[in-house]
C-alpha cells in the first residue's frame, strides 16, 4: 500500500470510493463525521501521490511543498480531532466523559503539531519504500501517546464490535510500526487505517439495516415505534 505512488493512487481511489458509499449509508446527522473518515483517508493517500512524484522529479517543488503541507495537516491536525469527534457525535462509547477526554487529547496533539508545522517548510525524503516526513522539529515524545489515545481510544471503547475491530487492528499496526520505524509511522499507518475504513462502511450498512442495536438513532427509532 503506500510503498509507491502507484499504490497510493490505488489505495486513495479505492478508499475514497468506500468513503463516498459511507456517506450514502448515513441515516442520521450523528453519523456524518464517522462516514467522512474514509473520505479523509482516501484523499490523504491521493495527496501523498504528489509528494512521491515531486521527490521523483515528476512535478515541481512548489507542488511538492503544497502536497506535503496538505498531507501533514490531514495527518497531524485533522485526523486526531475528526476521529474522537466522530465517535463523540455517534454516541456509541461506554462513557461520554471518556469520549470528551479523547477529544481533548486530540486537541492538545493538534496544538503541538500545528506549532511545529508553523516553523518551517516540512522536509520529506524517500526511505526505501516509504516517505519519511520531518515537520521542522521532531514531534515530542509525549504527543505521540496523546495522538494514539485520541485516534484509538474511541473505537476500542465503542460498544459496536465492528468499530472495536477497527480500533484493535489499528492499535496492533501502530505499536508494530512505532517499534520498527518511528520515522515512517505517519506514512505507513495512515494507509492501514484507510484499509480498515471498510469496517466503517460495513458498520454503517448494518445500522441502516437496523442490525446494530447500540446505535443511538436505531434505539431512538425503536422507542418511537414502541
Amino acid at each position: 500500500m503506500c510503498f509507491s505512488p502507484g499504490m497510493d493512487v490505488v489505495a486513495g481511489v479505492a478508499v475514497t470510493g468506500i468513503g463516498i458509499d459511507c456517506l450514502r449509508q448515513v441515516t442520521s446527522p450523528r453519523q456524518i463525521a464517522l462516514a467522512a473518515v474514509p473520505v479523509v483517508f482516501g484523499v490523504h493517500q491521493l495527496v501523498e501521490t504528489l509528494v512521491w512524484w515531486e521527490l521523483q522529479g515528476k512535478v515541481g517543488q512548489c507542488t511538492g511543498n503544497v502536497a506535503t503541507y496538505s498531507y501533514l495537516v490531514i495527518a497531524l491536525l485533522v485526523v486526531p480531532l475528526l476521529i474522537p469527534w466522530a465517535f463523540l457525535r455517534l454516541g456509541v462509547g461506554r462513557s461520554r466523559a471518556a469520549d470528551v477526554t479523547f477529544v481533548v487529547a486530540g486537541l492538545v496533539a493538534v496544538v503541538v503539531c500545528g506549532n511545529l508545522l508553523g516553523f518551517a517548510v516540512p522536509d520529506r525524503r524517500i526511505d526505501g519504500h516509504q516517505i519519511t516526513y520531518f515537520a521542522g522539529a521532531y514531534i515530542p515524545d509525549h504527543v505521540l501517546p496523546l495522538y494514539a489515545v485520541a485516534c484509538l481510544g474511541p473505537p476500542l471503547l465503542a460498544r459496536a464490535r465492528l468499530l472495536q475491530l477497527f480500533g484493535v487492528l489499528n492499535l496492533v499496526v501502530v505499536v508494530g510500526l512505532a517499534a520498527l520505524n518511528q520515522g515512517g509511522v505517519i506514512s505507513l499507518w495512515c494507509v492501514w487505517a484507510a484499509a480498515t475504513s471498510v469496517l466503517i462502511n460495513v458498520y454503517l450498512r448494518r445500522v441502516r439495516a437496523g442490525l446494530n442495536p447500540v446505535d443511538p438513532p436505531a434505539r431512538e427509532s425503536v422507542l418511537r415505534a414502541g
